[in-house]
């Protein structure tokens, strides 16, 4: 969420290529394919990158969770 607490408006990037950082240092590109009202994303054709490793994992649903 922003710091108004309104979330994001991500309809700007549909169908669009991202690269979203994950916990852990994780890295993963894909499509963004859907999202709602609580952030969670959709992304689609997604790969996973580590260093020079890249694993193909599809589509996925990624949760935003506050802590």
């Amino acid at each position: 969420m922003s710091r108004s607490g309104q979330p994001p408006n991500l309809k700007k990037y549909m169908d669009k290529q991202l690269q979203i950082n994950l916990n852990a240092n994780r890295l993963v590109t894909g499509t963004l394919h859907g999202f709602d009202r609580f952030m969670n994303l959709v992304i689609d054709n997604t790969v996973e990158v580590n260093g020079n490793e890249k694993n193909e994992i599809g589509m996925v649903v990624i949760q935003y969770l506050i802590r």
